[in-house]
């Protein structure tokens, strides 16, 4: 899976300080489109970010054998990863510019393991409730045909971004 950014699409660095002065949503479509430069996480494990929404945020990974515990399926790790990321991204996209909304908490659900051959897995992430200092999500992780295969809730914490 590629972490290039589209074609004809320049990706940049961004200061902190740029950064808080575009909206959530700006931000994630930002990321979604390449026009700039994803977290070193991105790298670690990878993943397509789809156009984003106002409180509703996909994304693709496919798992890889290097993601694989001694039974060989897919870690719990990987998968809380990217259930916590994909939460997170989903509540990024309702902030102001300014705020910023770290995880307080994330939880799973494991319901049928996934496997290298499992294929690509729709992640997907969408805000319950945004209050004025708490953003409540859900996350899915489905195969293609739409089976699911783990679910989470998490919080994120609304606070002022300090540049």
């Amino acid at each position: 899976m590629t972490m290039d950014p589209p074609t004809g699409v320049r990706s940049a660095t961004v200061s902190i300080a740029e950064l808080a002065g575009w909206s959530g949503l700006e931000l994630v479509a930002r990321l979604a489109d390449g026009s700039i430069r994803r977290p070193p996480m991105a790298e670690t494990l990878p993943f397509t970010l789809l156009p984003p929404e106002e409180g509703k945020v996909g994304l693709l990974a496919t798992p890889e054998l290097r993601f694989c515990n001694l039974t060989n399926s897919v870690h719990g790790g990987w998968i809380m990863t990217m259930l916590d990321t994909v939460m997170a991204l989903a509540a990024q996209t309702t902030l102001s510019p300014g705020e910023t909304c770290p995880s307080h908490e994330t939880t799973a659900k494991f319901v049928r393991p996934i496997f290298v051959d499992s294929g690509e897995m729709r992640v997907l992430g969408h805000v319950v409730s945004r209050g004025r200092t708490v953003i409540t999500l859900e996350g899915r992780v489905e195969d293609a045909q739409g089976r699911l295969y783990a679910h989470g809730t998490s919080t994120c914490l609304i606070v002022d971004r300090k540049p």
